[in-house]
């Protein structure tokens, strides 16, 4: 009698996806010899001990807490690890939704951005990463490449703001993207020749608007697209509500069906009822476009292939007969939804 509940979870997760995408967790990589701990997770500010940081690990956490995220898991090591591999094992079965590593150099991005990529390729990951100057051409990474970043006396490099971007974006609503998102304790900055060309290359660069410094357009480092990898991959927020979503249904799926339903067609329908209810929710706090249908079905497509892989003559079935004849263990479902992107661009043509 568990099924009903399903439904109630899928509701109860579309009602809280706008709080919970405040609630963003940035995993942080740091080198520092004053502490003895390898992990540890701050849920605010007021959390961390002085004592435990050199003065740049600690600036580097703080600033990172001016973008609210939930909480923050830092991986310590030693100052003489040569490689983030211990750090990177021991975040693998953590939940964060950005890393960054403020001294990160530049020959070990490509290793993070591997590593990151591999976990996110998969599918069962949905780690990120904001990462300095990093052409990775890929939707997980966040190439931040703003220079000169000045904040009262100090300067910072580009890799070491990266735990305050990490910090912006993990803490981000789903009400409003990260695009003129300003950050005022920044005075200065290395402003860019042309911003416009940076942006279409995949680089989240600030911006000075003559008053304040903020971020130029809220975009991953994804340049390439393709029939699977459209435009929309590039924004930062509709990726963060595409994993949002990918996590929601992998979890209950895994948590209330793996292993405790039988693979019908009745139970799949009562699966695919509750994640459009889910959709409806989130239709209604405008995640998804309120105006287009956003809807899960079984993919009779691909079941077909299924049976015919095994050598089942599928050609006198139509679709509903093939919906109705499950595979095996699988559960093959498909869908559409429209997620809805902040408004940023205004072409207004007055005629008088």
């Amino acid at each position: 009698m568990g099924l009903p509940e399903i439904n109630i979870e899928f509701v109860g997760k579309a009602v809280t996806a706008v709080k919970r995408s405040e609630l963003g967790i940035v995993a942080l990589i740091l080198k520092d010899d004053i502490g003895t701990f390898d992990t540890v997770i701050y849920k605010s500010v007021e959390e961390v001990k002085t004592a435990d940081w050199s003065p740049d690990n600690l600036d580097y956490i703080q600033k990172t807490f001016l973008g609210t995220p939930s909480k923050i898991i830092i991986e310590r090591l030693a100052t003489t690890a040569s490689d983030y591999n211990d750090a990177l094992k021991r975040l693998n079965n953590k939940r964060f939704n950005y890393l960054a590593i403020p001294k990160i150099e530049a020959k070990d991005t490509s290793i993070i951005f591997s590593w990151i990529k591999s976990k996110y390729d998969n599918g069962k990951k949905t780690f990120k990463a904001v990462l300095p100057n990093s052409v990775a051409d890929h939707e997980s990474i966040i190439n931040f490449t703003t220079t000169g970043i000045k904040v009262g006396e100090k300067e910072y490099t580009t890799a070491e703001y990266t735990s305050r971007i990490a910090g912006i974006i993990a803490g981000l609503p789903f009400t409003r993207s990260a695009t003129y998102y300003e950050l005022p304790e920044v005075d200065s900055i290395t402003e860019i020749e042309d911003p416009n060309k940076a942006v279409d290359d995949g680089e989240l660069i600030l911006i000075n608007d003559g008053e304040n410094i903020k971020i130029g357009r809220g975009v991953n480092s994804l340049t390439t697209t393709t029939i699977q990898k459209t435009e929309d991959f590039k924004s930062i927020r509709v990726m963060e509500v595409q994993d949002l979503i990918k996590d929601d249904i992998r979890t209950t799926f895994d948590k209330q069906y793996v292993g405790k339903v039988n693979n019908i067609y009745d139970n799949q329908v009562l699966f695919i009822t509750s994640i459009n209810s889910y959709f409806k929710g989130l239709a209604d706090d405008e995640i998804l476009d309120p105006n287009t249908e956003n809807k899960a079905s079984i993919n009779a497509n691909v079941q077909r292939l299924a049976w015919e892989g095994i050598g089942v003559d599928t050609s006198t079935w139509d679709d509903q007969e093939v919906k109705e004849t499950s595979f095996k263990k699988n559960v093959f479902l498909g869908g559409k939804i429209k997620i809805v992107d902040a408004m940023e661009d205004l072409d207004f043509k007055m005629v008088i």
